[in-house]
């Protein structure tokens, strides 16, 4: 299986490296696995709905 890093997903998604980190951290993204201080991200990962907002929060319960 292929990897990306944060950076690099990062710049696919268009949100933050902060942001993926986060994602990471939480579980949000099916696949994630750390290597020491980096997270590997498949990269045929999707982006995870944003929760924080209305509209994610509406698509999270269909």
């Amino acid at each position: 299986m292929e990897y990306m890093s944060c950076p690099e997903a990062a710049k696919k998604w268009e949100i933050s490296e902060r942001r993926v980190q986060k994602l990471c951290e939480e579980n949000r993204i099916p696949g994630v696995s750390k290597l020491g201080y980096m997270w590997l991200i498949p990269k045929n990962a999707k982006k995870p709905i944003d929760g924080r907002t209305k509209k994610g929060k509406g698509l999270q319960h269909e």
